[in-house]
């Protein structure tokens, strides 16, 4: 123990010097970074498609057009509101799970023990460490002894035993014993503290942010381009200066995918209603996004593969002795509390067996020592002869008493399987024989292997990354159906692929943060399952980290999904959740650029046929509310998930929506020279409401065109999505035929248009379904 002032082995530090070192130290807990409330509202005007919003509210304050103005200002707060709350939703969540230090610990002050939160401990504080408690910081043992369970932090499935001078970490929990310790790091310091900090410095990039600029870039760029086309025809033919910022403005609006970032968010918040209904809740909405995406996942051993929990998988009896005499005499020398893992494995298998009447009575047991590195029992035999039964490691025994060539090979052939191997030997005090041996070994979970077999199918590489020792990695891949070569333990490589290995063996919290950096910068989309405080840095730093329904608070905070019932269906439902939000999304993108495609072709083409801007920006605004978030119904619709994992490709996207736009714009540009040569229709107000009324059918046909990869009667759209649509229409028909905000037109006039939508409809699938398949888009 430090000689430093204000501290000895018997008093411990005084309050003086506590208060000293709290003050250079800091508090004994996890700092907290909390963005006020003001500050993220902020943030979501603060973006590629807020800025457009914006940028068109300016233009139409300069123009005088308060109400237009005024409408894009609250298309502007709903779509800020709804990502906030949802966001609000998530940090709740997330609040409810953060990660705590013991609340409690017994630490000696000014000479006497006194019951103070774990907050307040400093480095040279004297602690005292009972049974059933958990570590408070990272401390070195002076006296006493204890049985750790450290699988949370370092990932071995089985407790360690410390004595004097052991150190031992923040979160460990004591399974047996009792001992006192001076603290030596508290707060970040400890290595609990050092995993919280990769947590919070870890941070997974999102596919759905990166689809969203992609999506704004391209049309801004495409928009760019046709008022580029407008303004060289407008010089050209002289039009007057006054005339040219609607125009503009007309094709900014048009340009602007305003219920995009919406639409997002939307998906993703009933993709995780319906996947809390699963078992599986959600955290944060970008991980129901990158589910679509994951291509591999990283999983942890104990306790996640695992059930973190000791049976006896083995037991090989020498000559004389049969496997339940074994397991009986071993577990006389095994102690009857619940708290050794070890000890209560070997009596639940015992306990398991045929009830036998036992020949010996137990008069004396003496737990394990971990300087001898064994447990004793003392019995009487029926002739009252005294026994003794010694149980412990086998090289121990072995030294005790040599066993027999078959008994060492059977111990060497154990650990080759990973097993932990005990001996046992007993009889009268002076005649010790060997009765037999036991492996032991944490157990798979029951769903292990059949969930990494459906994710192999669904296209999903699972990875086992564990901090047990390769033979042990080795023994639980085998029988979970992870093939492939272990990667010892030692520096990893700077460049390595999920492919090259299976099992990555003997690695530590910070190995598995850097192996999801490595996956990702390979191109791949990496999820992580775990359960430990070891894992908590991997499962932020993972595009989707899960966390199981034991996990600690750590790492339920770190993960974006924490399943909540036992099992790892949940990591498949997940999955499914994911590639059906993807598809929704997908639906709504391909409605959505193909719109603004054909909108902005429609307004550059209507220019140079008709001489005049064929819409306003008030009739922008109207497209904009009853086609962008009526489409979101598509966030309802009934679709089948992706076979395959999802890859953005917005590149694709953009492509198949410029042909199905250009289809579009030849429907649309032939309705209104239709009206105008064969109708007569001369004044340019009737000529702009046909535009709109041909705009919204031709929006519908397509929307019905894109929602299904097959043909557009595939299936059933939802309920929500068909009242979306007669709403649209209905809305659009009530303004033109009764002549409200637009030019009137009469009701047979739109009933044709709509009709031959329709047609149109039919013929567009057509071209739908060879456009897709050229470009893969399934």
């Amino acid at each position: 123990m430090n000689d430093a002032p204000g501290s000895n082995a018997r008093a411990g530090l005084s309050s003086e010097e506590a208060r000293a070192r709290l003050g250079r130290y800091g508090p004994n807990s996890m700092p907290e970074e909390r963005s006020p409330l003001w500050r993220r509202a902020l943030a979501k005007f603060s973006a590629p498609v807020p800025w457009m919003l914006e940028a068109a509210i300016l233009l139409e304050l300069a123009l005088g057009e308060r109400i237009e103005a005024a409408v894009i200002a609250v298309l502007l707060c709903f779509n800020a509101a709804l990502g906030l709350l949802q966001e609000g939703r998530a940090k709740a969540t997330l609040e409810a799970l953060k990660a705590r230090l013991a609340l409690q610990v017994s630490v000696r002050r000014d000479g006497a023990w006194q019951t103070l939160s774990a907050e307040t401990l400093v480095p040279g504080d004297l602690v005292k460490l009972d049974l059933g408690g958990v570590v408070p910081a990272d401390v070195e043992l002076l006296e006493g002894s204890v049985l750790l369970d450290q699988s949370m932090l370092t990932g071995e499935s089985l407790p360690v035993e410390a004595g004097p001078g052991a150190k031992t970490f923040a979160g460990a929990l004591v399974r047996r014993g009792a001992a006192f310790a001076e603290v030596g790091a508290t707060g970040t310091r400890t290595r609990f503290g050092r995993t919280a900090e990769l947590v919070r410095v870890a941070h997974g990039r999102s596919s759905q942010q990166e689809a969203v600029l992609r999506v704004v870039r391209n049309l801004g760029f495409f928009s760019a381009a046709m008022v580029l086309v407008q303004l060289v025809y407008a010089t050209a033919t002289h039009v007057e200066a006054h005339a040219l910022v609607p125009l503009v403005l007309t094709a900014i609006l048009a340009a602007i995918p305003v219920a995009l970032p919406a639409t997002f968010t939307l998906a993703a918040a009933l993709g995780a209603a319906a996947l809390a209904r699963e078992g599986a809740l959600a955290t944060r909405l970008s991980a129901i996004d990158e589910a679509a995406n994951m291509d591999v996942l990283c999983s942890d051993k104990t306790g996640t593969l695992t059930q973190n929990r000791l049976e006896v998988a083995d037991c090989r009896a020498a000559q004389g002795y049969d496997g339940d005499s074994v397991l009986r005499l071993a577990a006389l020398a095994s102690a009857e509390s619940g708290f050794d893992p070890v000890d209560g494995a070997i009596r639940a298998a015992a306990a398991a067996k045929p009830a036998a009447a036992s020949p010996l009575r137990l008069v004396h047991f003496e737990p394990f020592d971990p300087a001898r590195r064994t447990a004793e029992a003392r019995a009487i035999d029926l002739q009252g002869r005294g026994w003794r039964i010694v149980k412990g490691a086998f090289a121990t025994l072995d030294a005790l008493v040599p066993a027999a060539a078959e008994l060492r090979a059977a111990a060497q052939a154990m650990e080759r399987d990973g097993r932990r191997v005990l001996g046992v030997v007993a009889g009268p005090d002076a005649t010790l024989s060997w009765v037999g041996l036991i492996g032991l070994s944490d157990p798979p979970r029951d769903d292990a292997a059949q969930m990494i077999a459906e994710l192999g199918s669904l296209g999903v590489r699972t990875v086992m990354i564990t901090g047990d020792s390769p033979a042990t990695a080795a023994a639980v891949a085998a029988r979970v159906g992870l093939t492939g070569p272990v990667r010892p333990p030692g520096a990893l490589p700077e460049r390595v692929q999920p492919g090259e290995y299976a099992v990555f063996a003997g690695v530590f919290p910070e190995d598995k943060f850097h192996l999801v950096r490595a996956f990702q910068s390979g191109g791949h989309t990496v999820g992580m399952c775990g359960d430990g405080a070891n894992d908590a840095p991997a499962l932020r730093q993972a595009q989707i980290g899960i966390a199981v329904s034991t996990a600690t608070d750590i790492a339920k905070s770190a993960a974006g999904i924490v399943l909540t019932q036992p099992g790892l269906g949940g990591i498949l439902a997940t999955v499914r959740c994911g590639r059906i939000t993807y598809q929704r999304i997908l639906t709504y993108t391909l409605r959505s650029v193909t719109a603004k495609i054909h909108q902005m072709l429609f307004l550059t083409v209507g220019l140079l046929v008709t001489g005049r801007a064929v819409l306003t920006p008030m009739l922008m605004v109207l497209l904009m509310v009853s086609g962008d978030f009526l489409a979101m119904s598509a966030t309802t619709d009934r679709v089948q998930p992706s076979p395959r994992p999802a890859v953005w490709s917005i590149g694709r996207v953009t492509a198949a929506a410029a042909l199905l736009g250009s289809c579009n714009l030849g429907f649309c540009i032939a309705v209104l020279l239709f009206g105008r040569d064969r109708l007569g229709m001369t004044a340019h107000a009737g000529l702009r409401t046909l535009a709109a009324v041909t705009l919204v059918c031709v929006t519908q046909a397509s929307f019905y065109v894109v929602r299904e990869r097959r043909r557009w009667w595939a299936s059933r759209p939802s309920a929500w999505v068909l009242a979306s649509t007669a709403l649209d229409l209905g809305l659009i028909t009530l303004l033109a035929s009764r002549g409200i905000l637009v030019h009137r037109l009469p009701i047979w006039l739109i009933g044709a248009v709509a009709a031959g939508a329709f047609a149109f409809m039919c013929a567009l699938d057509l071209v739908k379904g060879a456009v897709f398949r050229a470009l893969a888009i399934d």
